[in-house]
């Protein structure tokens, strides 16, 4: 059993280039790019470049000409210019890819229209060759729109170094406007579009652009390439490989159509680069090299294997209840990865160890190290947690109890997370040592920050992980701010070392030969767009350090 938490916060008051056609009509007036420029999947000699013509007329149905140009300068001479179409079969966005730039410098990009309409200017680097001293990685994850606003991305905007950015997931939300965050988001006035929770193609296209015609977002996408992977609520809440928990089958159709439509509408709107032939559209995982400094790996641990949620239907388990889901929880045979997916992680770990690089990281959408269930009565006897808990809202009361109950049995604090698969973790551990790798887990969705120690379930150091927090979505501590919840979390559980469930912001990580540094940037506040930011703490792991250990 864990605590719901977005039913829980429900209750709280307050690539490709695209061919290039025959021009089939003139560019229409007043058509305008309205939802900025992106970059993403960066190599050596370029990236993937986004952006979206929105038409003067919503009718329009033919393609629209674009230019594209890249300089070395904000304002500088192009130095790889083409053509390409917006086209309404892709809701009108565009992604282009140049291939002769130099590797590891700034690069600035523009499209213009046949009218003279030119888009902001972007900027990304492109991944350095040969040796690299440092590298500057920020990490984010989760941004509901109602839920605040995305003052984390006004700051990493601002940021005077910034390679790239590695997003984990949950871009958008698919809850309707009287959803997940409604009472915030009709405060400030950032309401859900459509109102409706999102189902087909159409939806879905439309959420991405509410999303995207966020300033604040565009200036982060306008600052650095960005390397993606989607979480769940791209497609519905707590998605698997046959369904979600947020899709009914009955009034939504099926599971795959509206897959479908999630990720078409997910390559569309994103600077990330398209399918590669004869792959489902699921296999996003894949690499990066920085240099001989470090290698990127990102995962998809969503919509490709991953088996169905353990978990409760009623509020109240019973004794039995309990017994089955932990029984199903260690099932040998449940899956995140999948095993060609683990394969391929072990294939890519042992490549760059041997290769000589000091770091390996796996970006990866959910909290890997173990997380107990903070037993209350146990940390502060059962006086003072009754006492706790009487603080709380009755329905959250409800809620912490049955939590409880499920903690004492030994199940863990988010069955959604590696926590509920932990055969599917042994294994991918164990390709951890056989590739001789100690990664840097990098992990989003739980809407807090972390920092932990990995071990195997013999103890066995196996890496370190930092988790991000949520650019604007609630946690679990902002359902329960009578109780320390960070604290609680870390206190029972020694693999982790920090944890806030309070805070919003990002992870910005610095890695040189010697050692990793990571930031933990927050923002003092997400109900109003005057913030200010700051790191509110600091891990280092040394690079010849054995074991790696957080320090």
């Amino acid at each position: 059993m864990r605590l719901d938490r977005r039913s829980a916060l429900g209750l709280i008051g307050s690539g490709a280039v695209l061919p290039i056609g025959a021009v089939h009509a003139a560019t229409p007036a007043r058509a305008a790019f309205r939802h900025g420029v992106a970059s993403g999947d960066p190599t050596a000699s370029g990236a993937i470049l986004w952006t979206r013509v929105t038409p003067a007329d919503p009718a329009h149905g033919t393609p629209i000409p674009v230019t594209w140009h890249v300089a070395t300068q904000p304002e500088g001479k192009p130095v790889e210019s083409g053509e390409s179409e917006a086209r309404p079969g892709r809701d009108f966005t565009l992604k282009v890819e140049p291939r002769t730039l130099a590797p590891g410098r700034d690069h600035w990009f523009w499209f213009e229209l046949a009218d003279g309409t030119r888009s902001p200017v972007g900027r990304f680097r492109t991944l350095p060759m040969g040796k690299a001293d440092d590298l500057v990685l920020a990490v984010a994850s989760c941004q509901l729109y109602p839920g605040g606003f995305f003052n984390a991305w006004d700051s990493l905007a601002k940021r005077d170094r910034l390679d790239a950015v590695i997003h984990l997931g949950d871009y958008i939300y698919e809850y309707g406007a009287e959803s997940y965050g409604a009472q915030i988001g009709a405060k400030i006035g950032r309401v859900h579009e459509p109102a409706h929770e999102i189902v087909t193609l159409a939806d879905y296209r439309q959420r991405h652009a509410q999303y995207k015609s966020d300033p604040m977002l565009q200036a982060a996408h306008a600052r650095a390439a960005f390397i993606c992977v989607w979480d769940d609520h791209e497609t519905a809440n707590d998605a698997w490989l046959h369904g979600a928990q947020n899709h009914q089958t009955e009034s939504e159709g099926w599971w795959p159509v509206r897959k479908a439509a999630a990720m078409q509408a997910y390559f569309e709107w994103m600077p990330i680069r398209d399918p590669r032939p004869g792959e489902p559209w699921d296999a996003i995982n894949r690499s990066f090299a920085f240099g001989d400094l470090a290698t990127l790996l990102m995962v998809e641990t969503r919509l490709l294997a991953r088996s169905e949620q353990a978990g409760f239907k009623g509020e109240t388990p019973s004794a039995e209840q309990i017994t089955s889901v932990l029984a199903e929880r260690n099932d040998p045979a449940r899956e995140l990865l999948g095993e060609p997916q683990r394969g391929w992680i072990e294939q890519q770990l042992a490549a760059s160890v041997q290769a000589g690089m000091p770091w390996q990281i796996i970006g990866n959408q959910v909290v890997m190290a173990r997380v107990n269930g903070p037993q209350l009565a146990k940390l502060f006897g059962a006086e003072k947690a009754a006492a706790m808990t009487a603080q709380l809202a009755p329905a959250i009361r409800a809620q912490v109890e049955a939590s409880q109950l499920g903690y004492r049995a030994g199940l863990p604090f988010n069955l959604d997370a590696w926590d509920g698969y932990p055969a599917a973790r042994e294994r991918l551990y164990a390709s951890f040592r056989r590739a001789g790798a100690q990664p840097l887990v990098l992990a989003g969705d739980s809407h807090a920050f972390w920092a932990n120690n990995l071990a195997d379930e013999a103890g066995a150091p196996v890496g370190v992980e930092f988790g991000t927090s949520a650019i604007s979505s609630p946690s679990v501590g902002d359902a329960l701010p009578a109780l320390p919840i960070g604290d609680l979390l870390t206190q029972a559980s020694p693999e982790v070392v920090f944890c806030d469930q309070r805070s919003k912001g990002y992870v910005l990580i610095t890695l040189t030969r010697d050692k990793a540094v990571a930031d933990y940037v927050s923002v003092s506040t997400i109900l109003s767009r005057d913030y200010q930011d700051k790191s509110i703490r600091r891990f280092e792991v040394m690079a010849q350090a054995q074991p790696r250990r957080l320090s």
